[in-house]
């Protein structure tokens, strides 16, 4: 039996002269990748040949096997054969670019020296890193590290591979223009922008990342001294101020104001570079998503509990700080008391938050929302007490040590190796799915206070499944769609995917009234539907 190469195309289909182009000069890029990373400890003459040339090869290679998989395809998306490739069936491919993907983040997290950081004369690059040392002097005037080097790769995956997703999806309005956004936020907002504030000499103070659609929580170094300090020095002002009054207003009012007009699609599926990576490069693994029950209960006790330690570990590290007056925002906080006066109104209003929508909400999840007064209740009095006895551990713990745990399993193994490493075996989503703070706080907005839901046509509905399948956050579209029931979920990120696939329209993203919004009346089908005479079985 002879085995099919196509990494698109149907089952039985093989490559044509334009994708084994497309593969072969994209092989050429590769090829320099691996000899820099390999020879991590020395250096390979002329880079500044080497990476215009692998760029090139990446730019040209992408083109040409879009250009083959799609070139004369009938509008409409085919996604055919995807359980018979050992590239996106979890099979050998699979395997081989997970590993490949999880070495590389474990050497950009603990071994950067691997990568060529450093290992020089007088601390210079070698290896991978001094590859791009040209562009960081271009764009930074100095030599480039690891992130700088992940951030370039990052960037560059949305990029070529959005322009992959626009031609595969080019029928599709809705996510023509997505993509569109997506691809210009994270070059835009998330590359050049934060060079150049450098530039303007906003970063004095060390703090790097400068993109304004990323802030508190999935930032969630926001709040903190090395953060904060450099924002608020002279040096750094009036950019260092507004940068961060802006990131307090994007989490208290833009956040929750946006996600209840539209959900939480404009920021996951529109601007988020976690979700514009899945968008794209992660596209073809969308379809790996586990739509069973049990992953939907993990899914929402896992995302939840990250989201809680997120604030316990800022509640944890701002109390500190506060009660020792390590920093003071002098505009702001002129004591130590009216620090904590913050704090507890953070709590307090986390509190009723909670509170207003357990009122407003008649659903079985009223019993989530009455965990997270309680908890809120419980973090408050806490600090109090803590506060009245002068400890300066809020929780017992020192909260740099809270930090560090988090940035160790949430920050780096979770959201990195596996959120992203774990694509062609786990799905593109599994960090947005299971563990994205951001994720988690827009989606108890969604879930009980916003105008977004997915209406379905059920009388259309054909079950054939393709909505499922491709909803990359594993809920179960056929499931509603089959009943007519409006999809009102917490974990959906309106990508749009589903209605995209759906051969009958039966699908529709829309904001209209809270009213009607969750409709609990489906449509009774076979088994289900009443009978005239209640006697028959």
């Amino acid at each position: 039996m002879e085995t099919n190469y196509s990494l698109t195309g149907d089952a039985g289909q093989y490559l044509n002269t334009w994708q084994k182009i497309g593969l072969g000069i994209t092989g050429l890029g590769l090829f320099i990748v691996v000899l820099y990373w390999g020879n991590w400890n020395s250096q390979i003459e002329p880079s500044w040949f080497f990476f215009p040339l692998m760029i090139a090869s990446f730019v040209l290679g992408t083109g040409f096997y879009t250009w083959g998989a799609y070139k004369g395809a009938p509008a409409g998306i085919k996604n055919n054969g995807v359980y018979f490739n050992p590239l996106t069936n979890r099979g050998s491919l699979a395997w081989v670019s997970g590993v490949l993907l999880t070495l590389f983040y474990v050497c950009l997290y603990w071994f950067p020296g691997h990568l060529g950081l450093g290992m020089g004369a007088n601390g210079t690059n070698l290896g991978l890193v001094a590859l791009f040392d040209g562009l960081s002097h271009l764009f930074r005037n100095k030599d480039a590290d690891q992130w700088f080097v992940y951030g370039t790769f990052y960037t560059l995956a949305i990029v070529f591979l959005g322009v992959k997703f626009l031609v595969k999806y080019r029928h599709n309005k809705y996510q023509i223009i997505r993509t569109i956004v997506v691809m210009f936020s994270q070059l835009v907002f998330a590359y050049f922008l934060p060079f150049i504030l450098e530039a303007l000499g906003a970063n004095d103070g060390g703090y790097y990342n400068l993109n304004p659609v990323n802030y508190y929580p999935l930032n969630y170094s926001f709040i903190t001294p090395d953060r904060i300090d450099p924002m608020v020095a002279d040096v750094n002002q009036p950019i260092g101020m507004a940068y961060l009054v802006w990131g307090i207003i994007g989490f208290l009012i833009i956040t929750p104001v946006i996600t209840y007009y539209v959900g939480k699609r404009w920021y996951c599926s529109w601007f988020c570079g976690c979700g514009g990576l899945a968008e794209t490069a992660g596209d073809s693994f969308r379809h790996l998503s586990d739509k069973s029950v049990t992953a939907w209960k993990i899914e929402r006790w896992v995302i939840h509990s990250v989201m809680v330690f997120v604030f316990i570990m800022t509640l944890a590290v701002m109390y500190t700080y506060f009660l020792n007056q390590e920093f003071a925002l002098q505009f702001i906080v002129p004591s130590r008391g009216a620090g904590m006066f913050i704090l507890f109104g953070w709590v307090a209003l986390g509190l009723i938050a909670f509170l207003f929508l357990y009122f407003k909400n008649k659903g079985k999840s009223r019993k989530y929302l009455l965990v997270g007064a309680a908890i809120f209740t419980f973090l408050g009095v806490l600090m109090l007490v803590n506060y009245s006895l002068g400890n300066h551990q809020a929780f017992g713990i020192a909260s740099y040590k809270i930090k560090q745990w988090y940035g160790f399993f949430i920050g780096a193994i979770f959201s990195g190796i596996i959120g992203v490493g774990f694509y062609p075996l786990l799905g593109n989503r599994v960090w947005c799915r299971f563990g994205c703070p951001m994720a988690g706080y827009m989606g108890i907005i969604q879930r009980f206070k916003s105008r977004f839901r997915i209406t379905t046509n059920g009388g259309q509905c054909i079950s054939c499944g393709n909505c499922s399948t491709y909803c990359e956050q594993g809920i179960d579209v056929r499931w509603y769609a089959q009943r007519g029931q409006n999809i009102v979920r917490a974990s959906c990120v309106g990508c749009g995917i589903c209605s995209a696939v759906c051969p009958r329209g039966v699908l529709k993203l829309e904001n209209g009234p809270e009213e009607g919004r969750v409709n609990d009346n489906p449509i009774l089908l076979g088994n289900d539907m009443p009978r005239m005479n209640p006697n028959v079985k």
